[in-house]
């Protein structure tokens, strides 16, 4: 096997683990709501904390990155990653439970920039665009991580356990992912390049639309299940399949992704995706039975796999605009949505419910369609 597939595996398996880990606690959230003994403002208050780690800890990831190569740091912050997860459940004290929410967050977020370090480096070696395999791989860890979860809640195996195996199946993975890595070259002065404000704002409406679509997928991947179990009354064990729902429905989106969008260029498909992606809502919303539940959460999965990888390769291509400025830029306002959107879900659903909350989800996914038709020229220019 040659240095550059065990690369590209390296970094595949950490894509992995961070989905398979990710799903295995998201999953269960209902019991872990249950467990805390929390509403769901409070949960949102949680949820929050994972956030604002995120938030604290990315742009320092990015730095110490730079200083001390991705391939170093991405495999610290996925270990520590994998130690936080059994963490999670063993305490019931609400201040604990924020701290290490907090810390979660903080590990999350930077194991987040720096594993995308790594697939920018493969991807530069492969010579060709395979950036969109790694977000389906990430989509096949979620998938599994829901059904590990499923099958071991269903064999009554208690929190405390379930996390502990599946942390330590990761730490095992990073064992070898780490030896394997593409060596990142330190810059200990990193090139700082500025941006014009006409620069600003020619990437802004790609960050919005990032935003728009993060905040959808990290409020399906923390509230679909407790959508389910709260909404459709389903059981914890069926109501676990609805994240597991999703993570297939954007590993198999994400997996033709690429086809589709150079068959039919980045303006139809993402007219395609955001389209698909309110009728699923409007589905699941509308209609709170079993079937139409997992037919909408299948079809916003769909909707939403190729939104980001188009968004962010679009940002990246920008006329007169570093393709490192451009993406950087657009992928911190989407990730904060990502992070911010579920804690926000949790608030509203405790002022209205969880299906009025979720509506606000429907309301971004309309103002991302109308923000597709008004930039079509800079997608067309970016193809």
């Amino acid at each position: 096997m040659n240095a550059l597939l065990k690369n590209r595996i390296a970094v595949s398996g950490m894509f992995l683990m961070n989905g398979f880990l990710y799903a295995s606690w998201t999953c269960r959230l209902p019991e872990l709501q249950q467990y805390f003994g929390i509403n769901n403002a409070q949960l949102g208050t949680v949820l929050f904390c994972i956030a604002l780690g995120s938030i604290i800890a990315m742009p320092v990831s990015g730095w110490l990155a730079a200083i001390y190569g991705s391939d170093k740091m991405s495999v610290l912050f996925s270990c520590l990653f994998a130690c936080c997860i059994p963490l999670i459940p063993v305490f019931q004290n609400i201040w604990a439970i924020r701290l290490i929410f907090v810390a979660f967050g903080m590990c999350t977020g930077s194991m987040d920039v720096t594993m995308n370090g790594q697939a920018v480096l493969v991807e530069r070696l492969w010579g060709k665009s395979i950036f969109s395999s790694f977000h389906a791989i990430f989509s096949i860890g979620m998938t599994l991580g829901a059904a590990t979860g499923a099958f071991l809640s269903r064999q009554g195996i208690v929190l405390v356990h379930h996390l502990a195996y599946v942390a330590a199946a990761a730490l095992v993975t990073m064992l070898w992912t780490g030896r394997n890595m593409v060596k990142d070259t330190p810059h200990k002065k990193e090139r700082r390049e500025g941006i014009t404000l006409k620069g600003l704002m020619l990437i802004f409406p790609f960050g919005i639309m990032g935003l728009c679509c993060m905040t959808g997928e990290g409020s399906m991947v923390d509230w679909s299940a407790i959508f389910t179990h709260t909404v459709v009354k389903q059981s914890l064990e069926v109501s676990s399949w609805a994240l597991g729902t999703f993570g297939i429905s954007m590993t198999l989106g994400r997996s033709f992704g690429d086809y589709f969008v150079n068959r039919f260029g980045k303006f139809r498909m993402l007219v395609f995706d955001t389209a698909v992606a309110i009728l699923g809502m409007c589905i699941m919303l509308g209609f709170p039975q079993v079937f139409a539940n997992f037919l909408g959460v299948f079809l916003v999965g769909i909707g939403l796999s190729t939104i980001v990888p188009i968004v962010f390769s679009s940002a990246g291509n920008l006329k007169g605009i570093s393709p490192s400025v451009g993406i950087s830029t657009a992928s911190s306002i989407g990730y904060v949505g990502f992070f911010i959107g579920p804690p926000v879900i949790g608030y509203l659903a405790e002022t209205f419910s969880l299906r009025l909350a979720l509506g606000f989800v429907l309301m971004l996914f309309i103002l991302l369609f109308f923000i597709v038709l008004l930039i079509r020229k800079s997608l067309t220019t970016t193809s």
